[in-house]
């Protein structure tokens, strides 16, 4: 079994969202890098990170921090949060990030799946479904 332990970024910080609630935010860290290097140092095989302000925004925002951490880790990174279109994949596949994770556009817009497999291989792409009372949810 592996167990890919999850870096949530709002702010270029560590956070951690009640129950998906933006108003309710705890701060685990203002140096995201230091709580990879920890993941990495408790043996980690993979890093899942997720951009929270790009889940809300509809499009990457800690793209900075995103690139920091995979250019700090030897393992792959995963990262999902607001990635809708071929260029935010593009740009984050460009930046070493192993894996892009669609989450609601997989939902609004399947055929998007499928163009982002044809173009970057689907070793590159993951769809990411979050659900809430039975229901998949969607919008951050």
């Amino acid at each position: 079994m592996d167990v890919i332990p999850a870096i949530d970024l709002r702010g270029g910080r560590c956070v951690r969202l009640y129950q998906g609630d933006y108003t309710r935010e705890t701060v685990y860290s203002d140096d995201p890098l230091e709580v990879a290097a920890r993941w990495i140092d408790a043996g980690a095989s993979w890093l899942h990170v997720v951009d929270l302000d790009g889940a809300k925004r509809g499009e990457p925002v800690n793209v900075d921090v995103i690139g920091a951490i995979v250019a700090s880790v030897n393992v792959p990174v995963q990262v999902g949060g607001g990635i809708r279109d071929l260029y935010s994949v593009r740009r984050l596949l460009d930046l070493g990030v192993t894996r892009a994770m669609l989450g609601t556009v997989a939902v609004q817009d399947p055929e998007l799946v499928s163009r982002a497999c044809i173009e970057f291989g689907s070793d590159a792409v993951m769809v990411s479904v979050d659900a809430r009372d039975g229901f998949v949810s969607v919008s951050g």
